[in-house]
C-alpha cells in the first residue's frame, strides 16, 4: 500500500489537515508531515492539497452533503479524505481515476465504499466549485458589518496562493532587478514574481540583495523613513521582530537597529537573515513586558504578535481555527505591548503599530488606546493604489489591487511623542 505513487503525500495532507482542524495547529506547524517526504514535488503536492481544502472547505463540504443522505460528522476521516480527493480534483485538476487510485487507500479498514460512491457521484455529475470561496460563517459574522471591507473580493483573494514578493536590499537597483528576475514591481524595492520559483535559486539570494516580504509587510517600516541623521544614524527599536523583515528593512533604511524577540528559534532565522544580506542589528533575546531599554529611541515599531487573519490568502487555516478568545487574547497582549512601546520613544520620535490580523480589536481598538499623538499617514508614503483611512490610518486587505496579485491584510497606525 505505501508503495502506491502519490499515496504518501495524500497521507501527508490528511495528518496535516487533521493537526489544523482537530487540533488548532498552524499548517507551518503541521507541516512536519510533508516535510518528511523524500522529494520536493511529493512536499509540494501534500503542502498543495492541504492549502486548497482550506481555501475551499465550505464549497468541497457542501459538495460532500449534496452526495450523502446522511451527513459525515464533521471530523469523520471519510469526509476528511474525500475532502482531498475533491480538491485534487477540482482545484489540482487531477483526473478522477487517478484521484480515486490514490486516496481511497487512506481509508483501508474504513468506509472506501461510501467514499467512492460519493466521489463517482459527484465526479459524474459534473459537480463544480462556485468562482470564488464561500467564507466561513464565523468569519462573515466578524468582517460583514464593515463598510470597509468587501468580503467578495476577500474571498476572491483567498481562492489561490499569492504570488512571491521581495524586498530589495537596495531600492535603487529596482529596475534592474526587476528585468533580471522578469518580475513586476509596484514600489520602489518591491519585486514580484509568480508562484513556484524556488527561492534559494534565484539571481541575487546568495548575495543577500533580497529577502521575501509580502508588500503590506513592508509599509510598516516605511512608514518610519531614513535612519540617517545629522550625527549619524538614529536609533529604533524593532519589537517582536523575527523572523526579520522589517529589521531588515529598517538596517537598509540606515538606522541603528534593536531588534527585540522572545522566540529563540525565531531570533536564529534573523539572525541568519542578517548574516545572508550583509546588514547589521542588536539582537536581543527577551520579553518585551519585562525588558528596559538603557535609553530611549528615535523610533519604535510595534509589529504586534496576532491572530494574522490579514495573512489568510498564505495561510487559509487563520479563517478556520481563529475566534474570539484567540482575539481577545491577543488583543489584551497587544494592549499591553502598545503601552510599553510608547513609553520608549524619545520626545518628537515615532511609533509604528501594526498588526496582520483584519480584527478591528487587534487593529483600530487597540490604536484607540495610545498615549502618544496620532501622526497621520499620508497617501503619498503608501503604495500606488492604497489610501490612508480618514483617521490617517492604512487598513489593507486580501481583496485590495487584485488586478495585481493582492496583498495581504494589515491595520498600520501612527504616533508621535
Amino acid at each position: 500500500m505505501a508503495k502506491t505513487p502519490g499515496l504518501q503525500p495524500r497521507r501527508a495532507a490528511l495528518k496535516m489537515l487533521d493537526a489544523v482542524l482537530r487540533r488548532g495547529e498552524t499548517l507551518e506547524q503541521a507541516g512536519g508531515a510533508a516535510n518528511g517526504l523524500p522529494s520536493f514535488s511529493d512536499r509540494a503536492l501534500a503542502k498543495a492539497l492541504a492549502g486548497e481544502v482550506l481555501r475551499w472547505l465550505v464549497d468541497l463540504d457542501a459538495l460532500i452533503d449534496s452526495a450523502t443522505k446522511n451527513p459525515l460528522p464533521d471530523d469523520a476521516k471519510a469526509r476528511m479524505v474525500l475532502r482531498i480527493m475533491l480538491a485534487g480534483w477540482l482545484r489540482l485538476e487531477t483526473p478522477p481515476h487517478a484521484v480515486i487510485a490514490t486516496a481511497l487507500p487512506l481509508l483501508d479498514g474504513g468506509p472506501k465504499r461510501l467514499a467512492h460512491g460519493v466521489f463517482a457521484t459527484l465526479s459524474r455529475g459534473e459537480a463544480s466549485l462556485p468562482p470564488v470561496p464561500t467564507l466561513p460563517t464565523a468569519v462573515v459574522q466578524r468582517w460583514g458589518d464593515r463598510a470597509d471591507y468587501n468580503l467578495g473580493a476577500i474571498a476572491a483573494g483567498i481562492a489561490a496562493p499569492p504570488p512571491l514578493d521581495l524586498r530589495l536590499k537596495g531600492p535603487d537597483l529596482t529596475d534592474e532587478m526587476a528585468e533580471r528576475m522578469q518580475a513586476s514591481s509596484l514600489a520602489p524595492g518591491h519585486l514580484r514574481l509568480g508562484r513556484g520559483a524556488s527561492v534559494s535559486d534565484l539571481p541575487g539570494y546568495e548575495q543577500g540583495s533580497w529577502w521575501v516580504q509580502d508588500l503590506a509587510a513592508t509599509i510598516p517600516a516605511s512608514l518610519l523613513g531614513s535612519g540617517e541623521g545629522q550625527n549619524g544614524p538614529r536609533r529604533v527599536l524593532d519589537i517582536a521582530a523575527a523572523p526579520g523583515g522589517k529589521t531588515m528593512q529598517l538596517a537598509a533604511a540606515g538606522w541603528d537597529v534593536t531588534a527585540l524577540d522572545v522566540h529563540p528559534k525565531r531570533m536564529m532565522r534573523l539572525r541568519e537573515n542578517l548574516a545572508r544580506t550583509g546588514l547589521d542589528a542588536h539582537t536581543v533575546i527577551a520579553d518585551a513586558l519585562e525588558w528596559e531599554p538603557d535609553a530611549p529611541f528615535d523610533a519604535v515599531l510595534l509589529d504586534a504578535p496576532c491572530t494574522a487573519t490579514g495573512t489568510c490568502r498564505r495561510h487559509p487555516e487563520v479563517i478556520h481555527r481563529i475566534g474570539p478568545r484567540q482575539i481577545a487574547e491577543m488583543a489584551e497582549l497587544q494592549g499591553k505591548l502598545l503601552a510599553r512601546a510608547a513609553g520608549w520613544v524619545k520626545q518628537g520620535g515615532r511609533l509604528v503599530y501594526a498588526t496582520c490580523s483584519l480584527e478591528r480589536e487587534e487593529g483600530e481598538a487597540v490604536a484607540a488606546g495610545c498615549t502618544l499623538t496620532p501622526d497621520p499617514i499620508r497617501a503619498s508614503e503608501l503604495p500606488a493604489g492604497l489610501q490612508p483611512t480618514d483617521a490617517g490610518e492604512v487598513r489593507t486587505d486580501p481583496g485590495m489591487l487584485p488586478d495585481k496579485g493582492g496583498l495581504d491584510g494589515f491595520f498600520i497606525a501612527r504616533f508621535t511623542a
